[in-house]
């Protein structure tokens, strides 16, 4: 997930399963789910990896995504976002993108709302279970120094709190004002001085990195097996 940039975590521990047993005889060795580790146990060494790799980089990072964040939710204010996954929670990585709920019953609206804003942005149509029914969701990915995914909620589903496929809470929705707090705590000098006169540190360097897999400490661990 780190070094490849794959998304899911079902998809990783597949991978990473038949790469570490390989294939005896001609035949791929078989494993069972529960041999396999947790989502939070992945999280928690991808966030002690990007650590490790990046160091006080990777702070620079989280707090330029957050800002980045916390800007577009002002533009969508009246979608009521909510920011979640890794950008609210502190558990980023190279390759993370910034997801932000909104709230509206009108899809037309919310796509005139981004034209107007000049932002790129791509629709995609999802289809997932839901609250015990099949649901489909509108998806906007939007291009801006970093890449922000929009999932558009009926507004009546502001209530409901699904829960996590990491460690099965309930996620953690981050409004404007909380998100505004988060920034006071935990980046306390870079957050005033973005206050006293719109620096954020690194900014410019994002705009041009291309962010892939980078030279690191683990190079050739992670090659196939064959």
């Amino acid at each position: 997930m780190y070094e490849e940039d794959v998304k899911e975590y079902f998809r990783a521990k597949r991978m990473a399963a038949k790469r570490v047993l390989g294939r005896v005889g001609g035949r791929r060795l078989r494993y069972r789910p529960k041999d396999l580790p947790s989502n939070g146990e992945i999280r928690d060494a991808l966030l002690h990896l990007s650590e490790l790799c990046e160091g006080d980089r990777r702070t620079q990072r989280l707090f330029a995504m957050r800002i980045t964040a916390l800007e577009a939710m002002k533009s969508l204010s009246d979608l009521h976002p909510r920011l979640i996954g890794s950008v609210s929670t502190g558990h980023i990585r190279r390759g993370s993108d910034i997801d932000i709920q909104v709230f509206c019953d009108d899809q037309e609206g919310v796509e005139t709302l981004l034209s107007s804003l000049r932002w790129t942005f791509e629709s995609e149509r999802t289809t997932i279970y839901k609250f015990g029914e099949i649901r489909e969701y509108q998806h906007y990915h939007v291009a801006d120094v970093f890449p922000i995914e929009l999932t558009l909620y009926d507004t009546r589903e502001q209530r409901f709190r699904p829960k996590s496929s990491t460690d099965g809470k309930p996620i953690v929705r981050v409004s404007v004002p909380a998100l505004e707090t988060l920034l006071m705590r935990e980046h306390t000098r870079s957050w005033q001085r973005y206050l006293d006169d719109g620096h954020v540190d690194g900014l410019d360097t994002w705009l041009t990195e291309q962010d892939g897999p980078q030279p690191g400490p683990f190079d050739g661990l992670l090659t196939p097996m064959t």
